[in-house]
């Protein structure tokens, strides 16, 4: 029997729909023709993705380096400096991902997050929700860590880590890490000449970790090869892929599907809705139960998301985002998920149809009590 062929990053970019690209400091941070060329041939590259109904999803770096070059800054390790030039550099980084895509009609969107809106459930839900809702519109949404206001002890400080939550966020299929090394390697190639570099990575292991201590040549940014292979756990986990390569050179997603590029491939486990899903069903505990009619119950088993109108009773106390067990009319468990809306909420549009919500409320978190994406229903 013919062994299974290994995959590629080639053969694993062509196979994801949907895609998060983290673009490292040391990418943006050249002269300004250079980058602009650079960012022209990224967009280039992407808008071929979008066309073949990709979506996708960019977490950029660039803001502090950005803001120090227009205020004639120096490198500074203190806190508030870093905030003013993130404050200076973020609308220039906006601007510069919005001249690259506007050639190719594509609207981009700001999306700027803390450690706390990937961490704490409710945010996170918002955040997640939003990202959706970009991606649904055709738009790519440009995330990047709310530096202006991040601390010292709640921010990731790199965008490595960032990349990987926001690619569990929306169940990416693939996490691209470009930045200016070209994989991971088995020892420091600074330090080893003969350090050869790891193609494919089926499991992170103690060994892999301890060899992980390569930081980025630059000096830009503040993530080195520690944070990346972080990053890949993360995402791994998450039932995400990740490529960890160089994009210094132009066109550099190009590169990667054309067998071009030189990189490290982490293998996802299993598909990102399916370790969703199994962290929904397995991980979390119920903070109350949604009972719901027949016809809700019919509708979930065929895949749907929960509405208001299908809600017979509402028992627990929770806020919004907690994770809720679902039971039909007899008692039998039929999964549990997220819920959009707190006990108290909940129990006032219990019944009632998706359009009677913000008229009820005052405002709406969406028509869906439970969205399907969110929601992990039993099989038996």
């Amino acid at each position: 029997m013919a062994s299974k062929a290994q995959p590629t990053a080639a053969s694993v970019l062509g196979a994801s729909r949907r895609i998060t690209v983290k673009v490292g400091s040391s990418l943006l941070a050249r002269p300004a023709q250079e980058r602009r060329l650079w960012l022209a041939s990224l967009a280039s590259d992407l808008a071929a993705l979008r066309a073949d109904d990709r979506q996708i999803v960019i977490v950029s770096s660039g803001a502090v380096a950005l803001g120090r070059e227009a205020l004639g800054l120096r490198a500074s390790s203190k806190l508030d400096h870093k905030q003013a030039a993130a404050a200076v550099g973020q609308p220039l980084l906006m601007a510069a991902w919005a001249e690259a895509f506007a050639e190719y009609d594509l609207p981009t969107a700001q999306l700027l997050l803390t450690i706390g809106d990937t961490e704490a459930r409710r945010p996170w839900l918002n955040a997640r929700a939003t990202l959706a809702a970009l991606l649904d519109r055709g738009v790519v949404p440009i995330v990047n860590e709310n530096d202006s206001v991040a601390t010292e002890e709640l921010r990731y400080g790199d965008n490595d880590r960032l990349s990987a939550r926001v690619a569990q966020m929306v169940t990416s299929d693939l996490l691209i890490l470009l930045s200016d090394v070209d994989g991971l390697y088995g020892a420091d190639p600074s330090q080893n000449p003969d350090a050869r570099r790891i193609a494919i990575v089926h499991a992170i292991d103690a060994k892999l970790r301890l060899a992980a201590g390569v930081k980025s040549s630059s000096g830009l940014g503040s993530g080195g090869m520690a944070t990346k292979l972080e990053a890949a756990a993360i995402a791994q986990a998450s039932g995400c892929a990740t490529i960890i390569c160089s994009g210094r050179g132009e066109h550099p997603i190009r590169a990667l599907a054309d067998n071009e590029a030189a990189g490290t491939l982490v293998i996802a486990q299993q598909t990102a809705r399916r370790a969703y899903k199994t962290w929904i069903a397995g991980s979390l505990s119920p903070s109350g139960t949604v009972i719901i009619d027949d016809g809700a119950a019919t509708a979930l088993s065929g895949g749907r998301s929960l509405l208001p109108s299908g809600v017979i009773e509402v028992t627990g106390d929770f806020d919004g985002g907690s994770c809720v067990r679902v039971q039909d009319s007899s008692g039998k468990a039929l999964g549990q998920g997220l819920i959009r809306y707190s006990s108290a909420e909940a129990r006032t549009i219990a019944g009632k149809r998706a359009s009677d919500i913000e008229g009820l409320l005052g405002y709406t978190r969406g028509d869906e009590l439970i969205h399907r994406d969110d929601l992990a229903v039993r099989n038996d």
